[in-house]
């Protein structure tokens, strides 16, 4: 493969960095103190409510309304934890297709309004990519201490 610049390798490593970046800004542009004492999670289960599939609504009630707390911690922490780890390329194939299954699960829950899938759609693409093209050979932890190779 020829590129300019970079080498394939270093263009997915990139590409990897700048997913990073993208779920760091998910994490840091929250308001932390409404995400935590439920705002998040109030504004979730309003659209869970109204969800046209069934599996959709009776998941939501059983898995995340019962402890709206825990579950805006565990998004927020995921978020920073998937970032962090995408950018310095730590188990980065764990944190892509971990990152690969929240954007399917807002994607899910968001299926009726088309202007927020956007943005889920790219970081799933992206992550796909990542994943496949084992985008932690150059730049990154795992590359470092010869993980996943």
């Amino acid at each position: 493969m020829e590129t300019m610049w970079l080498s394939g390798a270093e263009w997915v490593a990139v590409l990897r960095i700048g997913l990073g970046l993208w779920w760091l800004e998910s994490w840091r542009h929250k308001d932390k103190k409404t995400w935590f004492t439920g705002g998040g999670i109030d504004w979730a289960a309003g659209i869970a409510d109204k969800h046209r599939w069934t599996f959709v609504r009776s998941g939501f009630d059983v898995v995340v309304k019962p402890r709206p707390r825990t579950m805006a911690y565990v998004v927020a922490y995921a978020e920073l934890a998937l970032g962090l780890g995408l950018i310095v390329g730590f188990l980065t194939p764990i944190a892509l297709v971990c990152g690969l299954a929240l954007n399917l699960i807002y994607l899910v829950l968001m299926i009726h309004d088309w202007g927020e899938q956007g943005q889920n759609l790219m970081m799933a693409l992206i992550s796909a990519v990542a994943l496949f093209t084992m985008s932690w050979q150059v730049w990154s932890l795992d590359h470092a201490f010869g993980l996943f190779t």
